[in-house]
């Protein structure tokens, strides 16, 4: 399982090489302590076993680097999805459901997955097939493993666009009173969130949207609204997340989205497109040959029976909807069909609203680290020109992301290109048009629509942040 993580740390081999760029740069001070001599030795199946002076041998424990070890850690800032979270994979997801097959029905878990749009146009675009194809091939695919609802997280994504909107709007209005309230930054990369609270802290964070990435608001739609209205509680649901992206397990393992009452988390695991392909070869199946199954209805994402998409990048659109939306707000301006220009290179792109001689919007689409760090310092310098800027820590945004199906010829460009055509060939349907979605805000937030300002609790829909403090030791230093 570990051959799927870029760069892995194997937690079954503690000798493995780790090149230069992903070595852990917090190294942790051992207290050795005396013991008596003895031996390792490995046995047939592998493991490995100490053998003290008596000739007695036991089983040596793996080691583990565990997900609060690394979310703790202020050192490892750009990669971390090199850390191999033992919760946070097929083995455990696996684990999950054959414990739960084997429990009486009533005591079962209801196991939900919500699969990221960028998942199915991967596998669409890999196995040159229709987007709503693969998408009802990876349907059937985990209803055959025991998912009761397989969703669409293009239904989370619109309350992320629409706050992230809220969020924009109110601090535009306050931009001359408030110099950090703009420029505003996307929250849905968990790559550049952390490095955010590692790297620049309290400075960095006040500029980053409160809004929640759509996986963790499908968290709280899963184990909150759902469970509502079918009488459960958040941990008689167990809810996996399928995503493109390797960052998204530590996003899901954060604090802020574990329930204490419960002792759950909004979303349990967390797995890759990568993963999900290798487990085909587990149920000694291919994705040619999985039994499609009808797309699910709740949550739906559907128009006149055909998968829908948001306006703007394959990150999710959030610089287009914006621009667009702020543009009507804010100056009465009906944009049209944008106009990006390419700044520097491919994955630092530009949009701009005039009136009047003056330019009242500037957004920008900064994809890749070496474009975030040209933000970053922007930022620092008091230079920044942008009023918002979506950022992805990924080269060409989530569709590219790290743990994305890879080419059986070699040729990534060539498959990425057909990944994003096959996302591209979706509708375009605005969040503003989802009755579903304006249902939840006053059914499940008490609110009369995603503008109501007063009452409610937008709590679900929310997040924050916390700057992680740097640790200091002698032990850092390069000889």
């Amino acid at each position: 399982m570990a051959d799927g993580f870029s760069g892995v740390l194997r937690i079954t081999d503690l000798n493995d090489f780790i090149t230069p760029s992903q070595e852990c740069i917090k190294p942790v001070k051992v207290e050795k302590s005396s013991s008596k001599l003895g031996s390792i030795k490995i046995a047939e199946d592998g493991s490995y076993l100490q053998v003290d002076e008596t000739g007695k041998a036991s089983k040596l424990a793996k080691a583990q680097i565990t997900l609060n070890d690394c979310l703790a850690c202020s050192g490892c800032i750009t990669s971390a999805e090199t850390v191999l979270i033992t919760q946070q994979s097929s083995e455990e997801l696996y684990k999950v459901l054959r414990a739960n097959s084997e429990l009486p029905v009533e005591r079962r878990q209801l196991i939900v997955v919500s699969i990221a749009p960028q998942v199915y146009a991967s596998f669409s675009g890999k196995y040159d097939v229709a987007y709503d194809e693969a998408a009802a091939r990876l349907t059937g695919f985990f209803k055959r493993l025991g998912a009761y609802h397989v969703l669409d997280t293009t239904f989370a994504r619109e309350f992320t666009l629409v706050e992230m909107l809220h969020d924009f709007l109110e601090r535009y209005r306050r931009k001359e009173s408030d110099p950090s309230a703009l420029p505003l930054l996307t929250s849905a990369c968990p790559g550049f969130v952390c490095y955010a609270e590692k790297t620049h802290g309290d400075f960095i964070l006040p500029y980053i949207s409160r809004a929640r990435s759509p996986q963790q608001v499908m968290g709280s739609l899963v184990k909150k609204y759902l469970a509502s209205k079918i009488s459960r509680t958040p941990d008689q649901i167990y809810h996996v997340s399928v995503m493109p992206c390797y960052d998204k397990k530590l996003e899901a393992s954060r604090g802020d989205f574990y329930d204490e009452i419960y002792s759950t988390r909004d979303v349990d695991c967390v797995i890759t497109s990568i993963e999900v392909e290798s487990m085909f070869e587990r149920e000694a199946t291919s994705f040619g040959e999985l039994e499609p199954s009808p797309l699910d209805t709740l949550f739906s994402c559907r128009v006149d029976g055909k998968s829908y998409r948001h306006a703007g990048s394959g990150s999710g659109g959030y610089c287009e909807h914006i621009f667009v939306q702020a543009a009507r707000s804010l100056f009465n301006h009906q944009a049209e069909e944008l106009t990006f220009k390419t700044l520097r290179n491919q994955d630092l792109k530009e949009v701009t609203l005039e009136c009047g001689g003056e330019t009242v919007l500037r957004f920008a689409i900064a994809n890749g680290f070496r474009n975030i760090q040209n933000v970053v310092q922007k930022l620092k310098r008091g230079r920044c020109p942008y009023h918002f800027v979506e950022i992805m820590a990924c080269p060409a945004g989530c569709l590219n992301g790290g743990a994305q199906l890879r080419p059986q010829d070699g040729d990534s460009k060539s498959l990425l290109k057909r990944v994003e055509e096959a996302y591209h060939s979706l509708q375009v349907r605005a969040p503003s048009m989802n009755k579903e979605v304006l249902e939840a805000y006053r059914d499940w937030l008490q609110l009369e629509g995603p503008d109501d300002a007063i009452g409610g609790d937008r709590q679900p829909i929310r997040t924050s942040y916390h700057a992680v403090e740097k640790m200091t030791s002698a032990l850092n230093i390069r000889w």
